[in-house]
């Protein structure tokens, strides 16, 4: 069955980075789009990065993150750099068989997320 497994979340202080990894398996990765998605406390889920021919950010963490794929390794990254406390969230990975972007209705499956803490 399908399945994504996030990993790479952690407590760390504003100005620091951390790299997020999404492990995929089930269906044909490389022809799927991926995305990154978050929800803090209290907040809706929001997008953060897509990955297909080309790459989409959030304005919040654009020139800050880096979404990355890698097809041999089924798996997507998320390279998260100058975190902010704002950052903390739940970040989840999400897979699109079509097009990706910012529209969480766009993506089919969906990671169970890791937790990403930035103190301040």
């Amino acid at each position: 069955q399908v399945q994504l497994v996030e990993s790479g979340g952690g407590l760390v202080q504003a100005g620091g980075s951390l790299r997020l990894s999404c492990a995929a398996s089930g269906f044909t990765f490389s022809t799927y789009g991926m995305g990154w998605f978050r929800q803090a406390p209290g907040k809706a889920r929001e997008f953060v990065a897509a990955i297909s021919w080309n790459t989409y950010y959030a304005d919040s963490v654009k020139g800050r993150f880096t979404i990355s794929r890698d097809n041999a390794k089924n798996t997507v990254y998320l390279q998260m750099n100058s975190l902010k406390p704002e950052d903390t969230a739940v970040y989840y990975c999400a897979a699109s068989p079509g097009a990706t972007g910012p529209s969480s209705q766009m993506y089919r499956h969906w990671g169970q997320g890791t937790k990403v803490t930035v103190s301040s």
